[in-house]
């Protein structure tokens, strides 16, 4: 496919995604009806996708149109490239800008420019004080892609040679040398033999970090497991682990990968954890604000009647789970949001009315690690 060609691809699932489609599912649809392209063009037109979605109101302002159209000549006015080259008309390249096309947009200002709701721009400054604007801006851009190194299976220097080998590059956190940093052929990751052998895990650097700053407990429950890579993280540290989530289908392959990862993981079924754990870490249902440029277009469903839901039901959880922390054990309370009312806020309420004390909270963002992340560790009396 031709760059005009994709272009055109990226117009069409835009306009899906727009119209109600979720990202994803828009994709997969378009990659279906689409067997001519190649792993290289459906890569490239995810690009121009989730790049067009993490900038979607400043590019739609550039372009003058809150379409698939609109937001390509938005990229392109964005970019300082000749829309001509992309609307030719020619072959698959999308038709020719109209005379409206081309005197329409603006500059973006506000919410506009920083790429967020109009809702959300308040409580976003609210929570991020001066650095709210950067932020932003850096969240509009591709995340990095991260790895830990399964120390279960091999050190650093190992599974760096072994990713090599198949054309990974990565280089080591400066403050964490088990968290590895894609440089190079993030694409090839999920194929590489270091992966399939149990040498890393996809993993984000926040929440690795996070982990990391854990105290050591023989016992861990992980409450919210999801797809358990923090319970493969913990497991790694030699505690003896509990997996657990309300929905057990986002589990399913938690097994294979602990197997893969030389771990042993105890599956409690949904609501039915019992006994008293030295951790307890309960990574709660949340925005995923700090998430949102990995998955763009959650960020333009989101509003503030789910926000008001989810404090509610992450407030709930934290009553629920305390009952399963041992007297002298700890709380790990995690988000992967940047919002001050799931965050701070959440633990503060928490604290006072339970047994337990504050003993840490930090806030990771893009400006010092990779993703929007926190962490509340408190102590139970």
């Amino acid at each position: 496919m031709t760059p005009a060609a994709r272009a055109a691809a990226a117009i069409d699932i835009l306009d899906r995604i727009l119209g109600g489609d979720p990202a994803e599912a828009a994709l997969l649809r378009w990659s279906r009806d689409s067997r001519f392209a190649g792993s290289g063009d459906r890569a490239a037109v995810r690009d121009l996708v989730f790049d067009s979605l993490r900038r979607l109101r400043s590019r739609a302002a550039l372009g003058g149109a809150m379409t698939g159209r609109g937001l390509l000549l938005g990229l392109c006015r964005d970019e300082g490239t000749d829309p001509a080259a992309l609307f030719s008309g020619q072959g698959h390249a999308p038709a020719p800008l109209s005379a409206a096309e081309l005197t329409a947009g603006r500059q973006p200002d506000g919410a506009e420019a920083l790429d967020l709701p109009d809702w959300l721009l308040p409580v976003w400054q609210d929570a991020l004080g001066k650095d709210a604007a950067p932020i932003a801006l850096a969240m509009r851009d591709r995340a990095p892609v991260w790895l830990r190194v399964n120390t279960l299976r091999a050190t650093p220097a190992k599974a760096q040679e072994a990713l090599a080998k198949d054309g990974i590059e990565t280089q080591p956190a400066s403050d964490l040398p088990t968290a590895l940093r894609v440089t190079e052929g993030a694409r090839r990751v999920a194929n590489s033999r270091a992966y399939h052998d149990g040498l890393v895990e996809l993993q984000d650097l926040s929440p690795q970090l996070a982990c990391a700053a854990l105290p050591e407990a023989r016992t861990v429950l992980d409450y919210c497991a999801g797809g358990g890579g923090k319970a493969l993280a913990l497991a790694a540290k030699g505690a003896q682990v509990t997996a657990h989530d309300i929905d057990a289908r986002r589990m399913s392959d938690l097994p294979a990968r602990a197997k893969r990862a030389g771990a042993a993981i105890r599956l409690a079924q949904p609501g039915q954890v019992q006994g008293l754990f030295d951790l307890v870490v309960a990574d709660v249902p949340c925005s995923g604000s700090g998430t949102w440029r990995r998955t763009p277009d959650a960020k333009w469903r989101f509003d503030d009647a789910a926000l008001q839901h989810l404090l509610t039901v992450q407030a709930q959880i934290l009553d629920r789970v305390a009952a399963h922390v041992a007297p002298g054990g700890h709380l790990a309370y995690m988000t992967c949001s940047l919002l001050e009312g799931e965050n701070q806020r959440q633990a503060d309420a928490f604290v006072q009315r339970a047994g337990f004390d504050p003993v840490a909270m930090r806030r990771f963002t893009p400006l010092d690690a990779s993703d929007g992340f926190f962490l509340a560790l408190m102590r139970r009396r």
